[in-house]
């Protein structure tokens, strides 16, 4: 296989489950339109949801194409040998990049400056097919900074990024409510019940099931939590807005504040690396907690 060939295979992937995903949502959508009582604000948010399309395709074309260029002359220049390219390498890169997404996932919720980006894609009170696109505009800045290693252990850059649209690609069909407990799978794959988890705001449910498509990684590394009650979705704090700017950069303004308030250079790198909720003292008011 060339790298052009894997290159096909993860747009065909990607436009696999874009299409279920797609499926998906015009089901939740007629089902809405038939159902009492009428939710016409969860339509507005759908709407909102794909908005956030606009700035973040803007800014994830430069950010990634900038990182595929920077993979491929580090593998030509600093990387002595690299894997082939064949059905066990393609799927072990995407287990590795399944594994690699667990901790990215985990740290863009335990680091601020990560979290006013990922903070879009949690900052719905619905749990809808479209909520899958929901995205802050520089979140592929953290995927391209954790996937660096890989390149250096000998993966090349064709099958990294096939193997990080895939994970992010199998994600889109897990953002429903219409779908049920899939029985033994619970305990292997990511799902719709354990991706309800990870959007729920209850107490319990914060900070749970960071998996893309194994959840094995939450079992192992003690972030796994089973949905039993029906999740309140959203940020922790009040947050509801429909307002497309408003979603987009709807952390921006408190972590400017916060920043702004900062005394010490400590301040400054707990502010900055700190988990989502502490502020300097100089600070009047509160922000969000991690979901």
């Amino acid at each position: 296989m060339t790298p052009e060939t894997i290159e096909i295979l993860g747009e065909n992937i990607d436009t696999m489950f874009f299409m279920i995903g797609g499926g998906i949502l015009l089901i939740e959508i007629m089902k809405g339109l038939f159902s009492r009582p009428f939710r016409g604000r969860s339509y507005l948010d759908m709407v909102t949801s794909i908005s956030t399309q606009i700035p973040s395709i803007a800014v994830e074309v430069f950010i990634m194409g900038f990182a595929y260029a920077g993979y491929v002359w580090l593998a030509e220049n600093y990387v002595d040998w690299t894997l082939p390219i064949n059905i066990w390498t393609i799927l072990l890169a995407i287990l590795v990049c399944d594994f690699v997404y667990y901790w990215e996932h985990r740290f863009a919720h335990e680091w601020r400056v990560f979290w006013t980006q990922h903070a879009v894609h949690h900052s719905s009170r619905y749990f809808n097919a479209a909520v899958a696109i929901r995205f802050g505009p520089f979140e592929g800045l953290l995927s391209a900074i954790f996937h660096l290693p890989l390149v250096f252990l000998g993966f090349p850059p064709s099958l990294v990024f096939m193997g990080i649209l895939t994970v992010l690609a199998y994600q889109t069909w897990i953002h429903t409510e219409l779908i049920g407990k899939l029985g033994i799978l619970e305990g292997v794959l990511n799902t719709p019940s354990n991706h309800r988890v990870h959007h729920g705001c209850d107490e319990k449910y914060i900070d749970k099931n960071y998996g893309g498509i194994l959840i094995i990684w939450d079992r192992l590394f003690g972030s796994y939590q089973a949905e039993e009650e029906t999740p309140q979705y959203g940020l922790k704090r009040d947050f509801s807005s429909i307002n497309p700017f408003v979603v987009w950069f709807s952390e921006v303004p408190q972590f400017l504040r916060d920043l702004g308030n900062a005394q010490t250079m400590g301040d400054v790198w707990r502010v900055l690396f700190g988990k989502p909720g502490w502020q300097p003292s100089k600070s009047n008011t509160s922000s969000d907690a991690a979901e």
